[in-house]
């Protein structure tokens, strides 16, 4: 009886222990509450379903000691995830949304893991790569998966089914199980496969080369930016300057029936990327900057250009896009603006020539839009009208110098930035 009670007892823990096993993924996306990529969402479009309040104040503020290139993401309950290079070593840092305690930092990730955007699935696990890398954590900051790739994830997204869509800076493409970090699809490389027959000496390059040209899109970074999926179709869009080549192209790719194929590509970057590519809500346009000032929309099924719109400055960094098709751009050389898209050009809305951005603009439900502007010696956070442009509400970030990454929305309200030299922000809505 002992011996059958012991063999019954067994086969329940083995039951148990397939229940918990990881061939079926029940971990959601995140519910969009949060801010669970750089630009909110596969899209790219820089916005927030939760209705902006007009009144914010200063919740709090912290140091990371080190600098800051990425936005900041939150999980659907608000914890805080933010990469940095630090003297202590710390790369990915964990904060509490209310209270601004650090949950967990790791020190185990390489020194490029800076210039790599996390995003968050609706389970808070996190996402992140370093030097060679993509790399999964739970929220408490313990590992669950490593996968190598061929140099730092400089874009990562979720796909339609639950996986993770990853493209280095090298130009290498892969769809990871968020469960398990295998590859779902065979790997595919931008700029092609090497050739070790012609070049038997060939070695692999470091896996940060070319990230100091990231932030410009310049000549050294083949893919220098967060690319946008819709994820109803598979269809995503990522900007790729191989190397010698005149100008940046945009490439349509598709991630389906187990494989990923190249759609369409368009050389049309001139000087190369300045922003992430964004897409209008219904799926069909596709929105992007280059260098020599001009915000470019494209038809997302072939590729020919809608229009071009001439900017007084590079839109670099990310593109707002409501779902009424309000386009609010980026860029810290230029202003806070906002423009209409007729179908065949593009139409200014409003304009504030007297705000100087600072980061990167992003609209909530309700009308509001919330930016960071230079105020005098400073960086005010500025809470703004998104029909007429109007500035409802300034608050300043005390002793903040330079620019911000992003502008992050919580699930309650919150306002987070992260000034570039190294320090927290989070405004909360006023009571």
């Amino acid at each position: 009886m002992r011996r059958r009670a012991a063999i019954s007892l067994a086969a329940i823990g083995v039951l148990a222990l397939t229940g918990c096993g990881t061939d079926v993924d029940d971990i959601t996306v995140g519910p969009g509450t949060g801010w669970p990529s750089a630009h909110h969402d596969a899209r790219n479009d820089g916005t927030s379903p939760v209705t902006g309040s007009r009144r914010m104040t200063l919740s709090w503020s912290r140091p990371l000691g080190g600098p800051i290139e990425q936005a900041v993401t939150l999980g659907p309950d608000g914890q805080m995830f933010v990469t940095a290079r630090t003297p202590s070593g710390c790369v990915i840092f964990s904060f509490q949304m209310r209270s601004g305690r650090k949950r967990f930092c790791n020190q185990q990730l390489g020194p490029n893991t800076v210039s790599a955007p996390s995003v968050v699935d609706g389970g808070t696990n996190v996402y992140v790569g370093d030097d060679g890398a993509l790399n999964a954590f739970n929220y408490l900051g313990q590992p669950r998966w490593r996968t190598p790739v061929a140099g730092v994830p400089v874009s990562v997204q979720f796909t339609g089914d639950g996986d993770l869509l990853s493209v280095t800076q090298s130009g290498q493409v892969d769809v990871l199980s968020r469960q398990t970090g295998e590859r779902v699809v065979p790997t595919v490389q931008l700029l092609g496969e090497p050739d070790f027959l012609e070049y038997p000496d060939l070695t692999r390059p470091a896996s940060g080369q070319g990230l100091d040209d990231c932030s410009t899109g310049g000549p050294q970074c083949p893919i220098a930016n967060i690319s946008a999926m819709d994820v109803s179709t598979g269809r995503f869009f990522v900007t790729v300057w191989k190397p010698g080549a005149p100008t940046a192209a945009l490439v349509a790719m598709r991630y389906g029936n187990n494989t990923i194929e190249q759609q369409w590509h368009a050389d049309i970057l001139t000087d190369g990327s300045a922003t992430s590519p964004a897409l209008s809500a219904d799926g069909t346009t596709v929105y992007v900057g280059d260098n020599s000032n001009r915000l470019i929309a494209m038809d997302a099924a072939d590729g020919h250009t809608k229009w071009v719109h001439a900017l007084e400055w590079a839109p670099r960094g990310g593109i707002s896009v409501s779902g009424d098709g309000l386009i609010i751009p980026a860029g810290d050389d230029g202003y806070l603006v906002a423009l209409r898209d007729t179908g065949s050009t593009a139409e200014i809305v409003w304009e504030r020539k007297d705000l100087a951005l600072r980061g990167i603009p992003v609209q909530t439900d309700g009308g509001t839009g919330y930016t960071a502007a230079a105020i005098g010696e400073g960086l005010n956070l500025i809470t703004f009208d998104t029909k007429t442009g109007t500035t409802l509400d300034s608050d300043a970030l005390p002793d903040a110098k330079g620019s911000t990454t992003g502008t992050s929305i919580g699930a309650k309200g919150e306002v987070v930035l992260a000034t570039r030299i190294g320090e927290l922000f989070v405004f909360k809505p006023e009571e």
